[in-house]
């Protein structure tokens, strides 16, 4: 069954984490990465997927040291502004940190392989790809990244395979930040870039405004089929 564990985080205090563990108990980890709502229904749902394919899948609490245990609804008015609010908070530097923190601990589950990926969405698919440049996570997928251009610098950081899946009418991402992405990317064997033409922020998210299933569908497929070229 689902559970949540605690972490210890680097510059002291401790998070909850959300862990689905696979029905074998044994397979490799994926660090599950929240939008801005907290660890959700939604993201509970990813875990759970994660774990049915195979993957002890770990979601970690990043606002915590702002709000603990937010779990908003995306379609809720004061949760949305809510959540907003939160993202104008948080830390993206200690955020790595603490995603750096779960690594050992999804790597020394019992049964684990010791191998880990992280996949993120909206303010997790920005950390997913800081993951990659700054961590030695053994895979990365982002969906939705918002700021990656603020990012482009780090790009030669990156030594393991980053999956990104961009939406080409993301109201959080405008073109020209799209094309400055595109373009600091470009050229990088480790990186792969996919577009989903007429697609808003949020394609993935199951019950939200955005959500389309085909193109939903198409990048879920298209993660587990990195994940388990990377992971396995």
């Amino acid at each position: 069954m689902p559970r949540m564990i605690s972490i210890a985080a680097k510059d002291g205090g401790s998070f909850n984490a959300y862990l689905a563990e696979p029905a074998a108990r044994k397979g490799p980890g994926v660090l599950v990465i929240q939008e801005i709502f907290g660890i959700n229904t939604v993201m509970r749902g990813i875990c759970d997927d994660l774990a049915r394919q195979g993957y002890y899948a770990l979601c970690p609490d990043l606002f915590w040291r702002i709000e603990p245990g937010l779990m908003l609804d995306d379609r809720i008015e004061p949760d949305l502004q809510r959540a907003f609010e939160l993202f104008g908070q948080f830390d993206l530097d200690k955020g790595v940190e603490d995603l750096k923190a779960c690594l050992p601990i999804l790597r020394g589950l019992p049964g684990a392989t010791g191998k880990a990926g992280s996949v993120g969405y909206c303010l997790g698919g920005r950390l997913a790809y800081l993951m990659a440049t700054r961590s030695d996570v053994d895979a990365s997928t982002g969906f939705y990244g918002v700021y990656l251009q603020n990012h482009l610098d780090e790009a030669k950081n990156i030594k393991k395979p980053l999956l990104l899946h961009c939406a080409t009418e993301d109201k959080f991402v405008p073109k020209d930040a799209q094309a400055q992405i595109a373009e600091g990317l470009k050229g990088n064997a480790l990186v792969t870039r996919h577009d989903y033409v007429g697609q808003d922020h949020a394609f993935a998210r199951v019950g939200g405004e955005h959500y389309d299933k085909a193109s939903a569908d198409l990048a879920n497929q298209r993660t587990a089929a990195f994940f388990k070229q990377h992971l396995s």
